[in-house]
């Protein structure tokens, strides 16, 4: 068993003091984020003299995950002037979306690369997803129900890509086992992320292979779309989340790099099979794991921040790692 300090006696002072809650996930958000803070907001809406919101400030949300309990509550703003804020696998504030200046925050994350911007920061990188952080710190404090395992399974479920991902140990499916013991379908949720793809992902999809290049004796592969495509296809941000795997799937693939032109600069999804690429996103301003990271470029064109990120991945020796 992993035995990690959690600041329960702290959070649940902070939460028995607070008139209100905001439960806060990531711009562009994927499972882990909104399962996490799902999960949460099902614990804490079970105390009654509390205000409880869940809100994130994109406007597209991953429609395959609708089946989430309380998945329609999810608001794009915050109503509650001076609650708490629970933030959830976020590593720095600015991916939040919200002026938090002055705000008592609680830092829910397992991003080695997050930067401690909370009053309470509880961020632990060996866990394999946020949800697992917070599944550990909230069963100390609320009986963990169905509808809340569910939501927790479904963000450890994503974040372990089905559980292949090199954080998985027997404590994850010590974890897992927890949750399904406590409610969690694994068949149903899924079902959810295999059978329930809409037609533009494929579109989206084939175009990004489309344009798959290899570099360094194909060490490195690389993909891209640009805003025609986008547009052409339909695609929606969270139809873009998991392409960059496929480049990472090829054999002698080390690093993979997915490229995506949006209205706000040059977004990268950056994989590797052992290379630390939080390195090279750290490099670029940007954050994440090890064997994945991300970033976003403003100053380049798509090629142009390709090339410069190869170059990067070549100065700071990624593929030399063993």
């Amino acid at each position: 068993m992993m035995t990690l300090t959690l600041p329960c006696e702290e959070v649940k002072e902070k939460i028995a003091n607070a008139n209100a809650v905001t439960i806060l996930s990531h711009l562009n958000p994927d499972a882990d984020t909104l399962g996490t803070a799902l999960g949460i907001y099902t614990l804490l809406s079970q105390d009654k003299r509390l205000k409880v919101e869940v809100v994130n400030a994109s406007s597209d949300l991953p429609l395959h995950l609708d089946f989430l309990p309380n998945f329609h509550k999810i608001k794009h703003q915050i109503d509650y002037a001076q609650s708490l804020i629970i933030t959830c696998d976020c590593g720095s504030m600015d991916r939040l979306g919200f002026d938090l200046i002055g705000r008592e925050i609680i830092n829910i994350d397992h991003h080695q690369s997050n930067t401690n911007y909370g009053s309470i920061n509880v961020i632990h990188p060996e866990y394999a997803s946020a949800s697992q952080v917070a599944y550990a710190l909230f069963r100390e404090l609320y009986d963990i129900s169905k509808d809340a395992a569910t939501c927790f399974y479904t963000a450890l479920l994503s974040d372990t890509r089905y559980f292949t991902t090199t954080s998985m140990n027997e404590e994850v499916f010590n974890v897992a086992r927890d949750l399904v013991r406590s409610g969690a379908v694994p068949s149903e949720i899924a079902y959810h992320f295999t059978q329930r793809r809409p037609l533009r992902s494929l579109r989206i999809l084939e175009r990004a292979l489309s344009s798959l290049s290899l570099y360094h004796e194909a060490r490195i592969a690389t993909l891209m779309v640009n805003r025609k495509d986008i547009e052409a296809t339909g695609a929606t941000i969270p139809d873009l989340e998991g392409i960059v795997d496929y480049g990472r799937s090829l054999a002698t693939v080390e690093v993979a790099l997915f490229a995506m032109e949006l209205d706000n600069g040059i977004r990268i999804s950056l994989r590797s099979k052992k290379a630390d690429v939080s390195k090279v996103a750290m490099a670029f301003g940007g954050g994440g794991h090890k064997v994945a990271s991300g970033f976003t470029l403003t100053q380049f064109g798509l090629q142009e921040s390709i090339d410069t990120i190869l170059t990067k991945i070549e100065e700071l020796g990624i593929l030399d790692e063993k």
